[in-house]
């Protein structure tokens, strides 16, 4: 029986099914993330699931119990929210117990906790310090202690990294799933940024207008995606109507090969940039390249061919072309994915 689950879970504003009939389940100890666009109905799940928002229809159910009838604070959820919400008038150690308090915790019971919490957060001897004191990363610390204080069965994140600097979230995402593997915690998160998701999650929910678009493990949402929009979602460019006829697809920029097995027919043709080759110019596929992204680890190389629509490839940094260069592709089956 799964921890958490959702059963046709329906939530609607002014007519507008801002969930619509999700069914998704959550086994204990597995990290989820879902993720979306704005607007795509992942943060309303969330409340949903902590009692913040009603249902219009459906139900949730935690260890098989349904939750229509339990308020918030009886659910033993711990949520996280994007802006922290701690307390200003209470110290950090104050701010951790905060759920203990509430529970009739001792006061040895909640020192106990907090120090140890503390310390698993990498704040050890922070308990008295003032709020107002911490930096954005110290302050993600702490509301991560106290949504954990009260040893919730599943712990729930809105945008955990969302208002931190880039080089905190990539530093943080990666103490989170240490983290949450040494607990054993069970985590539903919600995020816009598919990199945070694909770092910390057992697996990625994709959401689109209220329902699921796809789900699976990182790798096969990344290798797979199950239609147009996940894949430009995921920020894939190279994304065109096509025919395929056995192992080759008929598309704009010609004849491209794809994998053996590969749906028959009509269909929509994803080219990973890894899968544009670049080779000499009076070979393959013609293109000028027009602009040049540096990405730290290699070069995204902005092509256009003659009369089709613009490419993406993915180039070591001392192989990358300039600007206004003639060039020749050729694609990689191992590269292309037929979408359904």
């Amino acid at each position: 029986m799964p921890l958490l689950e959702l059963d046709e879970a329906t939530v609607r504003f002014g007519g507008r099914a801002v969930l619509d009939a999700v069914g998704l389940e959550v086994v204990e100890h597995e990290v989820v993330c879902v993720l979306g666009p704005s607007g795509s109905g992942k943060s309303t799940l969330l409340r949903a699931v902590a009692g913040l928002q009603p249902l219009g229809s459906g139900r949730v159910l935690l260890d098989g119990h349904d939750q229509a009838r339990v308020p918030a604070h009886r659910r033993g959820v711990g949520l996280m929210f994007q802006d922290h919400q701690l307390f200003p008038q209470r110290d950090v150690g104050g701010n951790v117990a905060f759920g203990l308090r509430m529970r009739g915790a001792g006061r040895a019971e909640q020192a106990g906790r907090v120090g140890e919490l503390l310390e698993l957060v990498g704040l050890p001897g922070a308990a008295g310090r003032a709020v107002a004191g911490l930096s954005g990363g110290e302050q993600q610390r702490v509301a991560l202690a106290r949504a954990l204080a009260p040893r919730p069965r599943l712990l729930m994140l809105d945008e955990p990294l969302g208002q931190l600097d880039r080089s905190l979230r990539e530093r943080l995402v990666v103490e989170l799933r240490e983290l949450f593997g040494r607990l054993g915690t069970t985590v539903l998160a919600v995020t816009h940024d598919q990199g945070e998701a694909f770092a910390l999650a057992d697996r990625v929910v994709v959401m689109r207008d209220g329902r699921i678009a796809q789900s699976g493990t990182p790798l096969d949402v990344w290798q797979r995606p199950t239609d147009e929009f996940v894949a430009r979602f995921l920020g894939f460019g190279n994304v065109v109507p096509a025919t395929v006829e056995g192992t080759v697809a008929v598309t704009p920029w010609g004849k491209v090969p794809v994998p053996e097995g590969s749906a028959q027919g009509p269909r929509t043709l994803l080219v990973r940039p890894a899968g544009v080759r670049l080779v000499a110019a009076d070979a393959g596929l013609p293109c000028t390249v027009t602009a040049r992204t540096f990405q730290g680890t290699h070069v995204t190389v902005h092509l256009q061919p003659g009369d089709g629509p613009r490419l993406e490839a993915a180039c070591a940094l001392r192989a990358a072309p300039e600007t206004g260069d003639a060039v020749g592709v050729e694609f990689d089956a191992a590269e292309t994915v037929v979408l359904d």
